[in-house]
């Protein structure tokens, strides 16, 4: 379920995969791992631009 997210946010998704997720996966468990998916991205970008602009002297 994790890797169907991850290649999803990335759009790598194969279309045989994309079928099994469409006839297996329950959508709240999709919507659940989406929203955490993206509140981690979000937060390591903002602790990455943070860390550069400490080294920076910002």
């Amino acid at each position: 379920m994790l890797q169907s997210v991850l290649s999803a946010a990335l759009g790598v998704q194969s279309g045989k995969n994309r079928s099994r997720d469409f006839s297996r996966g329950k959508p709240s468990h999709f919507i659940i791992l989406g929203v955490l998916f993206t509140a981690v991205f979000v937060l390591v970008i903002f602790g990455i631009v943070k860390l550069v602009l400490h080294l920076a002297g910002v």
